[in-house]
């Protein structure tokens, strides 16, 4: 009789283990809310006004950097887009330029990832106002091995990268990479 009950209570803690809600990570959560920052990847629109010659859309390299015509190499990454516009009014107004007016806009994000337990796992263009579930449904949706209730996520913000578990209706920002784990049961 007690083999009996000792085996119930290991097969009832077992199954209600796994119907556990397990805690937004708080971290992730707060930085959805901070400003958005240029990063490698992105493509920016930069608009000089009364200067044709200058405006155009510049790729964001691999160092960070973009590259415009006169002014050469400006550091971006990291920078919001108010940001950018300072950072080349300041070095066109540096011997180019009188009184330069710049405006700036990122014209395309650069790509989030998405790996694991999905149909098509791999790299996607970002779009707007995405949650994980919506990058779920653009990789296909989830393999019948995949657990459903949540995901792991990570970021990089100001070059530190941040790691945690969210749940589905999590935004997700450009650059950001998510693992759908496989389920127990």
């Amino acid at each position: 009789m007690r083999r009996m009950a000792a085996a119930l209570s290991v097969i009832l803690v077992a199954t209600m283990g796994g119907c556990a809600v397990r805690p937004q990570n708080e971290t992730l959560t707060a930085l959805a809310d901070q400003p958005y920052t240029v990063g490698s990847g992105d493509r920016l629109r930069c608009i000089v006004f009364g200067q044709d010659s200058l405006s155009n859309s510049y790729s964001v390299d691999a160092s960070g950097q973009i590259s415009m015509p006169l002014i050469g190499l400006v550091h971006v990454s990291g920078l919001t887009t108010a940001q950018v516009q300072n950072a080349v009014e300041a070095r066109l107004r540096n011997g180019f330029l009188r009184e330069p007016r710049v405006a700036c806009e990122v014209e395309a994000y650069r790509p989030f990832f998405i790996l694991g337990e999905v149909t098509t796992a791999g790299q996607y263009p970002f779009v707007s106002g995405m949650t994980v579930q919506t990058a779920v449904a653009i990789a296909g949706g989830f393999t019948p091995r995949a657990a459903q209730s949540a995901a792991t996520m990570t970021r990089v913000v100001d070059g530190r990268q941040y790691v945690g578990e969210v749940d589905m209706s999590q935004p997700v920002r450009p650059g950001d990479t998510i693992q759908i784990r496989e389920r127990f049961f």
